[in-house]
C-alpha cells in the first residue's frame, strides 16, 4: 500500500498536530502506511503537550504532491485551509468537526465530520468502534488536543461526547486533567516576547464568505487588559497582511481563557466592517469591540459572520 500524508489545517494548534499523530497510528494498525506530518510548526500549547507526553513535532511540509498521490485531512476539509497542493492529490479520508465548505472530490472517500468539540473527541470514538486499544501517550496527546479546543470544557462547542472522552483519556493517560489542562493552556499563553506579525498568524484561518476572504485570528492570554494595550500595533500588522495576501476583513479575537471573554479587533473596508456590526449587533469604536462569553471561532465567530455576509 502507498504511503499517505495525515496532517491538520495551517497555522496548526494542538487539535490539528495531536490528532494527526493519533490517526496515523491509528490507520497504521489498520495496514495504512501513514506519516503524520503538519502545516507549520507547534505552537508553545502544542509544544508543551508534545514534550508532555513524548513525543517529537512531526516534520513541516510545503506540498505533498511531490511525496505522496494520497493523503489524510484531520481538524479541516476547506481547502484554503489546507496544503498548498491539494488539488494535486487525492483525498482519501477526513476526520474533522467544522463545517463542510468547497470541498469535493472525483472518488468516493471516507468522511466522518461530527458535530463536537474537537476532532479528537471523533478520533476517540473511532477507538471504541473498532476495539483498539489507546496506548498512554496517544490517550495524552488526544485528551491536551480535546482540552486545546473546548478550553478545558468550557467552549461551547463542548458536548457531553467531549465529557466522556476527557474523562476516560485523562485515565489512560495517568493525568488529572483539570490540573494538567489549566498548565497547557497557561503555556500558549506566553504573548510577550512574540511580535504581532507572529501573534496573529499563530492559530488564524481564512473563510470565504460570499465572495469575501475574511481571516480570523485568536490569541490566548490571561491578561486581556495586557494584550489590547498591543491594539495600534496589531492594528498595523493586520492591514499589512491584509494588503499582502487580498483579505477583505481581518479579525483578531483575542480571547481571556480564565473569564471566557474577549476582546475583538477588526480591520477592513467600511462595507465589511459594517457586516462584522450587524453580525454581532455591536459597533466598533476606533476598530476595536468587546465580546463578552465569545470564546470559540467555530460556533460563535465564524456563523453569525457567514450570516451577515451572505444575508
Amino acid at each position: 500500500m502507498a504511503k499517505e500524508l495525515i496532517f491538520g489545517h495551517q497555522n496548526p494548534d494542538t487539535d490539528a498536530i495531536g490528532t494527526a499523530i493519533a490517526y496515523s497510528y491509528f490507520q497504521n494498525h489498520f495496514g495504512f502506511d501513514t506519516e503524520a506530518v503538519a502545516l507549520g510548526e507547534p505552537n508553545d500549547e502544542t509544544a508543551f503537550a508534545l514534550k508532555k507526553f513524548g513525543f517529537e513535532a512531526p516534520r513541516v511540509i510545503k506540498t505533498a504532491a511531490n511525496e505522496v498521490d494520497a493523503v489524510m485531512l484531520v481538524d479541516h476539509n476547506e481547502p484554503q485551509q489546507s496544503v498548498s497542493d491539494i488539488d494535486k492529490v487525492t483525498v482519501t479520508h477526513v476526520v474533522d468537526h467544522h463545517r463542510i465548505m468547497n470541498f469535493n472530490t472525483a472518488a468516493p472517500l471516507y468522511f466522518r465530520d461530527e458535530p463536537v468539540g474537537c476532532t479528537s473527541t471523533v478520533l476517540w470514538q473511532m477507538f471504541n468502534e473498532k476495539g483498539l486499544e489507546i496506548p498512554q501517550n496517544i490517550a495524552g496527546i488526544m485528551l491536551s488536543a480535546i482540552i486545546s479546543d473546548t478550553l478545558l470544557l468550557k467552549s461551547p462547542t463542548t458536548t457531553d461526547k467531549d465529557h466522556e472522552a476527557v474523562e476516560a483519556l485523562a485515565k489512560i493517560a495517568g493525568v488529572d486533567y483539570e490540573s494538567y489542562g489549566l498548565e497547557m493552556l497557561k503555556a500558549g499563553t506566553n504573548i510577550a516576547d512574540k511580535s504581532e506579525e507572529d501573534l496573529i498568524d499563530l492559530d488564524a484561518k481564512s473563510f470565504e464568505l460570499n465572495g469575501h476572504t475574511v481571516r480570523i485570528a485568536q490569541v490566548n492570554t490571561v491578561d486581556l487588559p495586557e494584550a489590547m494595550e498591543r491594539k495600534a500595533a496589531f492594528i498595523g500588522a493586520m492591514e499589512a497582511s491584509s494588503k499582502e495576501n487580498g483579505y477583505d476583513m481581518f479579525v483578531l479575537v483575542l480571547t481571556d481563557i480564565l473569564e471566557s471573554n474577549s476582546e475583538g479587533i477588526v480591520v477592513g473596508s467600511d462595507e465589511t466592517k459594517s457586516l462584522f456590526e450587524k453580525a454581532f449587533d455591536k459597533k466598533l469604536v476606533d476598530s476595536a469591540v468587546e465580546l463578552p462569553g465569545v470564546v470559540s471561532r467555530k460556533k460563535q465567530v465564524v456563523p453569525p459572520l457567514t450570516e451577515a455576509f451572505e444575508g
